[in-house]
C-alpha cells in the first residue's frame, strides 16, 4: 500500500480536531480488556489519554488496517505507537511504556479509540 505523508497529516488534523472537540469515545468495554489494563496498571485518566492522542504526529504512524468486523469491512484503522512515561499505579516507579493506539475515524468525524494499551510486540513506523 502506497502511503503518503500528507494524507496521514489530513488524517491526523481530523482525528486530532475530534479529539479537541470531545467528538470521541475511548474503548473500555468487556472486549476491551488491554485498553482497561492501562488505566488500572498505571496513574492515568481520560485527560492524560486525550493529551497522549494530541500530541501523535506523522512519524508515530505505524499502518492502515481494514476492519475484519462483519458488517464494518469498509472501514479502514489507523495504527499509531508512542513511547510515553507513566507512572505505575501500584509502586512508585515511573515506567516508560510504549503505547499501541488504534483509531477508527467515522465518516460524521467521530472518532473511536478502539485501541489504546501497551504494545505486546513492537511496531513498525511508515516514516521512520
Amino acid at each position: 500500500m502506497n502511503i503518503e505523508k500528507k494524507d496521514i497529516e489530513q488524517y491526523l488534523s481530523e482525528v486530532k480536531e475530534a479529539v479537541g472537540n470531545d467528538r470521541y469515545r475511548l474503548d473500555r468495554n468487556i472486549k476491551r480488556q488491554d485498553n482497561i489494563n492501562l488505566f488500572l496498571d498505571y496513574v492515568i485518566d481520560e485527560a492524560k489519554a486525550k493529551e497522549m492522542i494530541l500530541s501523535l504526529t506523522v512519524i508515530d504512524f505505524s499502518g492502515i488496517l481494514q476492519n475484519k468486523h462483519k458488517g464494518f469491512e469498509h472501514e479502514r484503522l489507523y495504527v499509531f505507537g508512542k513511547d510515553v512515561t507513566l507512572l505505575e499505579r501500584n509502586g512508585t516507579e515511573e515506567k516508560a511504556v510504549s503505547l499501541y493506539m488504534k483509531f477508527n475515524k467515522l465518516e460524521n468525524c467521530f472518532v473511536i479509540v478502539i485501541s489504546f494499551h501497551e504494545q505486546k510486540h513492537p511496531l513498525t513506523y511508515y516514516f521512520q
